[in-house]
């Protein structure tokens, strides 16, 4: 009985795909298609996949290059092989191997070998293979990831800030513990804007501040000579980083809305316990209880299992 795996070399225009039967005795007999990476041609790459009648796909992770290609797949090809009359338990598998587990020899690249050493060394259990989520994960993990590099971005810009006030001679860092906190920005969005008075700054501060209007003045007594290009820059840094925040508070919201839209349609359900703690979060310790009273069931995210409906005995 044949079984058909295909080796896909992926580039950012085109792919080199081999199949071969693996169950034959000797050496493999490859067949050989190139194809483009747009999507005409990768709904031309399922259908000759298909029409080969290959069990199982295996490509290589060339940079970012083989998501059109998996998604391509995932959506026309898995489906298929897997709902076939007669499939068996692998049938409609794809694999991501890691580009340094299929290394060939040193020299000139070339790209059909590539493809049949990726078959080869699959058959053999030498590659190192890639997990590859669901789709769904797979765009939770787009949006945290672009919160997590937005969120670099602006302790990035945070620490540019202080330096820029360090060259400037404002010793504000040395008062406030967070530059960017209400007191803070009230006063740095006053000094962009063209205040060289050190007491009026030093008025915008928060009564809670522990640092008293006389240290204020000492530390932002610069500014009455302050030259005006700090005062150009420190004012972009402030719009920058007020982009920053707004946009990763909009990812924030994108992410409940997909983890939202989760949670309606899996059957799962904020616990008692965990609501309670979130809406009483701002409550003093002496307020709270001592004794920990979630149910053996609640898993460490606050989420537990929405309980089963009996079934009707009849």
């Amino acid at each position: 009985m044949s079984y058909r795996i295909a080796g896909i070399d992926v580039h950012k225009k085109m792919l080199a795909v081999v199949v071969s039967d693996v169950e034959i005795d000797g050496e493999f007999h490859f067949e050989r298609r190139m194809f483009g990476s747009n999507p005409e041609q990768l709904r031309s790459l399922t259908a000759w996949l298909l029409e080969q009648e290959v069990e199982e796909v295996v490509m290589e992770s060339t940079a970012q290059y083989w998501k059109p290609v998996w998604e391509a797949l995932e959506r026309y090809w898995k489906p298929i092989r897997e709902k076939r009359e007669g499939a068996c338990r692998k049938s409609g598998t794809l694999h991501l191997a890691q580009a340094q587990s299929n290394r060939g020899r040193r020299g000139r690249k070339r790209d059909f070998p590539d493809a049949e050493r990726l078959v080869k060394r699959l058959v053999a259990r030498e590659l190192t293979l890639s997990f590859v989520p669901d789709p769904e994960q797979r765009l939770w993990r787009t949006v945290t990831r672009r919160k997590y590099q937005l969120t670099r971005d602006h302790t990035r810009l945070q620490n540019q800030l202080e330096s820029l006030l360090e060259e400037a001679h404002i010793k504000l860092s040395s008062l406030v513990s967070n530059l960017l906190g209400a007191s803070a920005r009230r006063m740095l969005k006053a000094l962009a804007e063209g205040e060289t008075n050190p007491a009026a700054l030093a008025a915008l501060a928060d009564e809670r501040l522990r640092a008293t209007p006389e240290q204020l003045c000492d530390a932002l007594g610069a500014c009455a000579d302050l030259k005006p290009v700090y005062r150009r820059l420190l004012k972009m840094m402030l719009e920058q980083v007020q982009f920053l925040e707004e946009q990763i508070t909009k990812l924030d919201q994108e992410m409940a809305s997909l983890l939202s839209i989760r949670m309606q349609f899996s059957g799962w359900r904020r616990c008692p316990a965990w609501e309670w703690t979130q809406h009483n979060r701002s409550l003093p310790k002496s307020a709270l209880p001592q004794q920990p009273f979630l149910p053996r069931n609640v898993s460490p995210r606050g989420w537990v299992p929405a309980p089963a409906t009996k079934r009707a005995q009849g």
